[in-house]
């Protein structure tokens, strides 16, 4: 087995560690299972092939229920000048 010296701040080794505690791993276990679970994410993307490919996704999400219309601009500014004087979002 290979051995791995990696460098990071104080106070992510020490959240790193108190969760790996929490889900009864070693130090080691979590991070190996923390890389591999992000490895095993970015490789189950797909990726389109064709053009045609990406003609059906568009086509797939046009029959999703949603807006008619996208709002004027006019109205994007006055929700995001609405949400500045109020210092929150709308929702």
């Amino acid at each position: 087995m290979a051995r791995v010296q990696l460098v990071m701040p104080d106070e992510d080794r020490d959240r790193y560690v108190e969760q790996a505690q929490r889900e009864g791993m070693s130090f080691s276990a979590w991070l190996r299972g923390a890389a591999r679970e992000r490895l095993e994410a970015r490789q189950s993307a797909t990726r389109f092939e064709s053009s045609a490919q990406v003609r059906e996704f568009f086509k797939t999400l046009e029959q999703l229920d949603g807006p008619e219309t996208e709002p004027d601009w006019s109205e994007h500014l006055q929700v995001m000048s609405e949400a500045k004087s109020r210092g929150a979002s709308r929702a």
